[in-house]
């Protein structure tokens, strides 16, 4: 078997709009198809010994309705499941064997005989890439007799998720943010949680967020400062010192006495602590043991009592736990190591943050505690007799916690909020030792040991006993308040042709409105109009680019086929999508072979459209008239015909539509007609001439309308958009020299030139000289039908080569593009110049007076330089 292509989606894509990430395998199965049917049988017997997931997936609530395939079985196995379907499946439950659980997918036959698509979900992207390949690597050694070791790749998984997955705190608030349908995207190479786009994002790290005080964070990280506030405010916490020296330690002890606890002084989540200290020797070895992070360390009393965490958000309690150390209870028969390992077979304990509880490790800090003791791993405790085996209470070291939140009394409710408010933490974890919480702190001489920014929530989320707390709510609400949003208007443009000018025209519709708007076309990235990426900036990552600015307020971004097939789209929701339309262009290529398979591709958009949203689709289109059936949001239709049925019928149910009627741009709202302006009076339609133009307008004026935009103001604003290589640059740049006229213009399929060609036909011209190309990542049917139109319009031709041949020589595209260029005017002058500025020189250079010369340019910045040059020196 080989992976022929692995792809990631981040977002909704062509294989699943509601399932965002996903891997994507296209595997060559033909050197199995043979020997499979042989091969079952150590299938059937290995695997689900391997992998007791495959047999046992237990779908979470939200996945519940969409697992694609029942469990694989043994039975399923013999009764010949496709190999493609059992690649799936143990791709999988590889991902759930380490901790992540995943169930959706599907498998089927690509275009190609002997190969198929293998496409299932993922939780982290390096471990759904590692999963495929494995999958695929497993099932052949099987199939061919090899051993399998599955453990290293299982340990390799688990490393994955621990080094990439959201930390439990930062999940649930995550989680609840999802649940709001508040938006989130992950920083690059950092652990920074954006929360909602644009102006209206908050961030995340941990749990510090937007709103988090350096200075609290400053404050609760040195512990010396922290006590003499808290002191100096009222508040009962320990006494203690600073220390850097045995000399120092030795004047504290005698100071304090024993029991003492010795903790770096700008520690945090226990590291280097050490408690109830009751021998020099032992306070030595805390004072060693803490200054391996701090040279200062602080040597306090020891409080007895029990150990509590208390968590405030926005200067409100919220929840509250009692904390316990990893420990064991002995049996009489057992090592302290194997009740170690009974301990770590509840299945609630796991790697790290894999699950609710740690698995308890008996490193260095275990065995000293032992020591203490006169005891090793290998001692057996008497039955019943408790040990700790850590000392501190930390979730991440084995420890466990109690919910204990209706139980703190007033008194230390108001003492928990007077902290966190003292201190200057938003969030805040307060941890303090009391016998009880549900007695006042100062009638049982307990004291605040420590305060904590960015405190742990998984001892709140999933306690160990008692009510778990959803405490992400009240930090999302804080975040967030009541009548605010996360979000900004998003609308969304695909299509075959016409979608950057479309999208172009929006962005100045919009800002005309004063937003301050961040699009994305195939010509780069504006923010504000200020153009900040160039080249196609028409994939998830641009559209990310813009919903990551902090100064937008509105976004408009172009959406093409490339972005959507190789990695999904960079957002999960918009308020209008547009389709312009479907047409052949790029078949061939990723998979898609058909104008309908294209059509599916771009109907992913539509589909992604908020419920009270809008899809904005062209119904002189069949293709695009068609996706309406599929969508849950509002349709709005638009049209170059106005007699259309389809707007008609459109229009006497109840729906918005524009249409070209009579010279007009005008919109059709239930039986009423609202002209937004003739359509000649629009610099972008060339005086009426470019008829695609005037299919943009319509398209951007409705979608515009919908949103709310009063007429007047779309009719101003299409007034005052002025087409030029600044604005639109490759898409309809007329310069006007004395003599001449040359139109830049990035026509590059069939259906693009024939829009052309009507606008060119239109336009009179002593002689018509174009300047063209082939594409060699094209049909060569696609190229002679692009050819063939360019012949037909243009009285001469320049041909020339794109720098980027994609697959095909240049005499390959010289030979189709000759061939189409004359099949219906076999007497076309061609002059052949492979080099696109050559081109260009000889052309400007040869141009008659009155005539137009048309550059259907690859390059277009170099294009637009040279113009430029060229007018400067005339």
């Amino acid at each position: 078997m080989k992976i022929i292509d692995l792809r990631t989606m981040r977002g909704p894509s062509y294989w699943s709009v509601k399932h965002h990430k996903l891997i994507v395998m296209k595997v060559d199965l033909q050197d199995l198809a043979d020997t499979w049917s042989n091969s079952v049988p150590a299938l059937a017997e290995q695997l689900p010994k391997l992998l007791p997931e495959l047999a046992q997936p237990q779908p979470t609530d939200a996945e519940k309705l969409s697992v694609k395939h029942p469990p694989l079985t043994e039975e399923q196995l013999i009764d010949g499941e496709p190999l493609s379907h059992v690649i799936l499946h143990v791709a999988l439950a590889l991902q759930r064997t380490a901790g992540m659980p995943v169930f959706w997918g599907k498998s089927y036959p690509a275009h190609q005989e002997g190969v198929d698509f293998v496409v299932f979900s993922y939780q982290e992207e390096r471990a759904g890439r590692v999963a495929a390949e494995a999958a695929v690597q497993l099932v052949e050694d099987i199939c061919q007799g090899q051993p399998v070791n599955l453990k290293p790749i299982i340990d390799e998984l688990h490393e994955i998720r621990e080094e990439e997955f959201f930390g439990p705190s930062t999940y649930s608030i995550v989680a609840e943010a999802a649940s709001r349908n508040i938006p989130y995207i992950q920083l690059k190479n950092s652990n920074i949680i954006q929360l909602g786009y644009g102006v209206n994002q908050k961030r995340i790290w941990a749990t510090t967020t937007s709103y988090t005080s350096h200075a609290g964070v400053e404050v609760a990280g040195n512990k010396n400062r922290t006590k003499a506030m808290l002191k100096d405010a009222g508040v009962p916490v320990p006494y203690g010192t600073t220390v850097y020296s045995e000399d120092s330690l030795r004047d504290a002890v005698e100071e304090l006495g024993f029991p003492i606890v010795t903790k770096p002084l700008d520690g945090n989540h226990g590291k280097g602590a050490t408690i109830r200290i009751m021998s020099w020797e032992d306070a030595v070895e805390g004072l060693k043991a803490a200054q391996k992070y701090s040279r200062a360390v602080i040597v306090e009393q020891f409080i007895e009592g029990h150990d509590y965490r208390l968590l405030v958000v926005n200067g409100k309690l919220i929840a509250a736990a009692k904390r316990t150390p990893a420990a064991v209870t002995g049996d009489g028969a057992s090592t302290i190591q194997q009740l170690i390992d009974k301990v770590n077979e509840d299945p609630r304990r796991g790697v790290g943050h894999e699950k609710e509880l740690t698995s308890i490790k008996a490193d260095q800090h275990t065995l000293d505690i032992l020591k203490t003791h006169d005891l090793t791993l290998d001692s057996v405790l008497p039955a019943g007799q408790e040990l700790y085996l850590k000392s501190t209470a930390n979730i991440s070291t084995g420890g466990t916690a109690t919910d204990v939140t209706d139980l703190v009394h007033p008194y230390n409710v108001l003492l928990a909020e007077r902290v966190a408010g003292i201190v200057g933490l938003d969030i805040c974890g307060i941890d303090l030792l009391t016998s009880d919480i549900a007695i006042p702190l100062n009638e049982t001489r307990g004291a605040v040991i420590e305060v904590n920014a960015a405190p742990g929530f998984r001892m709140h989320i999933a306690p160990t006993e008692g009510l778990p707390r959803n405490v992400a709510a009240p930090v999302v609400d804080m975040l967030f308040p009541a009548g605010s949003t996360a979000r900004i208007p998003i609308i969304a443009v695909t299509g075959t042709n016409g979608k950057t000018t479309t999208t172009h025209l929006l962005s100045h519709i919009v800002a005309s409105k004063g937003y301050k708007v961040g699009h994305t076309t195939t010509s780069g990235i504006y923010i504000q109009g200020v153009q900040l990426q160039s080249g196609d900036c028409t994939g998830g990552q641009s559209a990310e680019f813009v919903l990551k600015d902090p100064t937008v307020n509105f976004a408009v971004l172009e959406t093409a086929r490339g972005g959507m097939l190789r990695s999904g789209l960079g957002f999960h929701t918009c308020d209008i999508a547009i389709v312009t339309n479907v047409a052949a262009d790029h078949l061939g290529m990723r998979d898609i072979y058909t104008v309908e398979e294209m059509a599916a591709v771009k109907g992913v958009l539509p589909r992604t459209v908020r419920k009270n949203g809008w899809a904005v689709l062209n119904a002189d289109d069949d293709l695009v008239y068609a996706m309406r059936e599929k969508l849950e949001c509002r349709v709005a239709l638009f049209s170059m015909n106005e007699h259309s049925p389809r707007i008609r019928e459109h229009a006497e149910n109840g729906g918005l539509a524009a249409v070209y009627e009579e010279g007009y741009i005008t919109i059709y709202k239930n039986s009423y007609k609202l002209r937004i302006d003739r359509a000649a009076e629009f610099p972008i339609t060339f005086g009426g001439r470019a008829t695609f133009n005037i299919e943009n307008s319509l398209a951007a004026a409705l979608a515009c309308y919908c949103y709310g935009f009063d007429k007047d103001d779309i009719k101003q604003a299409l007034r005052t958009f002025v087409p030029s290589a600044a604005k639109t640059p490759g898409r309809m740049n007329v310069y006007k020299f004395p003599t001449f006229e040359v139109i830049v213009d990035y026509a590059h399929n069939t259906h693009g030139i024939e829009k052309f060609a009507e606008f060119l036909n239109a336009t009179e011209a002593t002689r018509k000289v174009g300047v063209v190309s082939g594409l060699g990542d094209r049909r060569d049917e696609d190229t002679l039908s692009f050819a063939r139109v360019a012949g037909r319009i243009f009285d001469e031709v320049v041909l020339r080569q794109d720098r980027d041949l994609r697959g095909k020589t240049a005499e390959e595209l010289k030979e189709i593009m000759t061939r189409g260029l004359r099949l219906d005017t076999p007497d076309l002058p061609i002059t052949y110049i492979e080099n696109e500025m050559d081109a260009i020189d000889h052309v400007l250079a040869t141009a008659q007076p009155g005539s137009v010369v048309v550059l259907f340019t690859e390059n277009i910045k170099a294009t637009l330089k040279k113009l430029d040059d060229f007018e400067s020196r005339i």
